[in-house]
């Protein structure tokens, strides 16, 4: 196994660029973290990931002067599967520079429309640029005792 670092039995396993570009392809929802006041915080967010001439950003829209879209330049955003049963799980971090977007330039509104859930009102449109796309597996631990609840389903 390439690039897994073992924790006691369970072990993390480096996700591939390429796997977690698929993964980001896939999910409609992530989370943004940006610094307001000195202080992280987390939203969850609608998101598109875009892709032209073989770079990647993720598109965002939000509401004029809400946090994120007051928000300084550095941004992190997180996508996330997990298998509670299995004790398994995924993630996929993009860290990058947050930027407004002109939704009518080259057509960006009509391609890479995140379709938030909250409709048009979104009218702050915006792009992380990533500086990296790095994503990990786990694989936890077997339980030290006996029960396992997927062995009886």
């Amino acid at each position: 196994m390439t690039n897994a670092r073992m924790t006691n039995d369970g072990f993390l396993e480096e996700i591939p660029y390429d796997d977690c570009l698929q993964l980001l392809r896939v999910l409609p929802v992530g989370r943004i973290s940006v610094v307001v006041d000195t202080h992280p915080v987390v939203l969850p967010i609608n998101y598109r990931l875009v892709e032209t001439s073989g770079r990647a950003w993720i598109a965002i829209r939000t509401r004029a002067g809400s946090v994120i879209d007051r928000a300084p330049t550095n941004a992190a955003f997180e996508i996330d599967g997990i298998e509670s049963a299995e004790r398994q799980g995924w993630s996929v971090l993009v860290r990058g520079t947050l930027h407004h977007v002109d939704p009518e330039a080259a057509d960006f509104r009509e391609h890479f429309d995140p379709h938030p859930w909250l409709g048009d009102e979104l009218d702050s449109w915006m792009l992380i640029e990533p500086f990296s796309i790095t994503g990990r597996r786990l694989y936890g631990a077997e339980p030290d005792w006996a029960y396992v609840p997927h062995a009886y389903l």
